[in-house]
């Protein structure tokens, strides 16, 4: 049973470990009257091997760009409160909370496994996302390198990829990027939320920080592989003011195009956020769910199609102006060209039949 915990965690986002929705029993703090620990011990990140019987996830949702995805891991150490992705943990029987960020799944035959679905005569080629869940390059990779195994696999077969990232260990992987950028075959978005480290550590206790990652971009670029910054989320009260400083910053970095997501909460990631924004700046907490709330007609969260990314209302639509009007200042409006498919091929095996001509 999830233990709830009310006190800052050394090095973690969230507070506590809320209940999984799906479990039947559910703990609920009570005051003993004994003094609360104030120091906690730091929470050892474990971390759990799956043997996964299928890597690539399909989607049909309108609004996003890509049709699949492949995620090495499941939970994120980053631990960015604001992380939609926090309640997939419950699928698992594990907390969206503490449990996101501390118990991990690792899926070391995911490359083995990407080969064998790679090589089925009925699948067609399209652009496969990574990092649009859980960040592949988070601090785990560093030791399991279950990505770099993947990417390895897709330079074999040609096979087109966009990745989605905050962890600077992705320059690592420069030597199959390079390869596959001159082909056509890869781009990369960097997520850069505010410039404010403090702000960050904060809210993002295990990403590099923004300066950090404005050198992952200028790396990839000298590297020649394409950068698009993403200034996601963004945050009502935060970090909106920062919206024009972070595409400058990204565009003299070298990034070549831009995007922008607003704050969404789905599920329990509303309950974790306010929990937080109150506990680091109870001077603005009011003020930044409220704005929130206009942004999602009148919830903390609305997952229509075609809203929950760009929210409505004043606020959503004085948002959408500034970032066009900074985009195409600075020259970062432009669609990068789609990754090329025609190269796709499976690679030679053993045991296959060699041509005559």
């Amino acid at each position: 049973m999830p233990v709830q915990n009310s006190h800052l965690t050394p090095g973690r986002a969230a507070r506590s470990n809320p209940d999984n929705r799906f479990d039947r029993l559910h703990a609920e703090a009570v005051d003993d009257g004994w003094t609360p620990e104030q120091d906690l011990p730091v929470l050892r990140t474990e971390i759990t091997d799956e043997v996964a019987r299928t890597v690539i996830t399909r989607n049909t949702s309108p609004d996003l760009s890509f049709d699949r995805s492949i995620n090495p891991y499941r939970g994120c150490e980053h631990g960015c409160i604001y992380c939609f992705a926090r309640p997939s943990h419950a699928f698992l029987g594990l907390s969206p909370g503490l449990d996101f960020e501390t118990r991990l799944i690792a899926r070391p035959n995911a490359a083995a496994q990407l080969h064998k679905e790679l090589s089925n005569p009925r699948y067609t080629p399209k652009t496969i996302a990574i990092g649009t869940n859980t960040d592949p390059y988070q601090p785990v990779e560093k030791s399991r390198e279950i990505m770099r195994e993947v990417l390895q696999v897709l330079d074999a077969f040609n096979h087109p990829v966009a990745i989605v990232t905050k962890g600077t260990l992705i320059t690592r992987d420069c030597d199959i990027l390079a390869r596959m950028a001159a082909k056509g075959l890869v781009r990369v978005g960097i997520s850069i939320t505010t410039l404010d480290p403090r702000t960050s550590r904060a809210m993002e206790p295990r990403v590099p920080a923004p300066a950090a990652r404005l050198r992952i971009i200028r790396q990839l670029t000298d590297a020649g592989i394409p950068v698009r910054v993403m200034v996601s989320p963004v945050i009502p009260a935060l970090t909106d003011h920062e919206l024009e400083a972070i595409l400058k910053a990204a565009k003299d970095a070298g990034a070549v195009a831009a995007s922008s997501i607003v704050l969404r909460l789905p599920r329990e990631v509303a309950t974790l956020f306010r929990d937080w924004v109150a506990t680091h700046y109870p001077d603005r907490a009011a003020r930044i769910m409220g704005r929130v709330r206009e942004l999602h007609g009148g919830k903390d969260y609305d997952p229509e199609f075609g809203k929950r990314m760009v929210g409505q209302g004043p606020w959503a639509n004085m948002m959408q102006q500034r970032f066009k009007l900074a985009t195409r200042k600075l020259h970062l409006d432009r669609s990068l060209a789609p990754l090329r498919t025609d190269l796709f091929a499976r690679p030679p095996q053993s045991g296959d039949q060699l041509s005559l001509f």
